[in-house]
């Protein structure tokens, strides 16, 4: 069987005031894998746009943006970076806040990067 990628790209436009972050990133997720689209193939990124609108008007209680701590590890000895997620709001904005979340639900694999690069965040 073989699937045929449509011709046009379809945008996918999500609303993000006052709903979680975690339910925005999850429909997000499952329009940029393609499982909206009828030509859904689960080795091709099919050409899906999302765009997340009022990334600003999430509904984030203190409790999660003081508590989430975001890691990541250099390399290096002693190179394990943390931060929490009202720090990384403060020097990079919800947008990157998002787009992490969204990433976190995609799986690691070839297809990741040219998926990720389909969705767009606005404040």
């Amino acid at each position: 069987m073989t699937s045929l990628k449509p011709a046009q790209p379809t945008t996918y436009t999500i609303d993000a005031t006052n709903r979680t972050l975690g339910r925005v990133a999850s429909e997000a997720a499952h329009a940029l894998l393609g499982k909206r689209s009828a030509h859904y193939a689960q080795n091709q990124a099919l050409p899906v746009k999302v765009v997340i609108e009022n990334a600003a008007k999430l509904h984030l209680p203190e409790r999660r943006t003081k508590g989430k701590v975001y890691t990541r590890y250099t390399g290096y000895p002693g190179g394990l970076r943390e931060i929490r997620m009202d720090k990384l709001i403060a020097k990079k904005g919800i947008e990157e806040v998002v787009r992490k979340t969204v990433d976190g639900m995609i799986p690691r694999n070839k297809l990741r990067t040219p998926r990720m690069k389909n969705l767009t965040v606005k404040a």
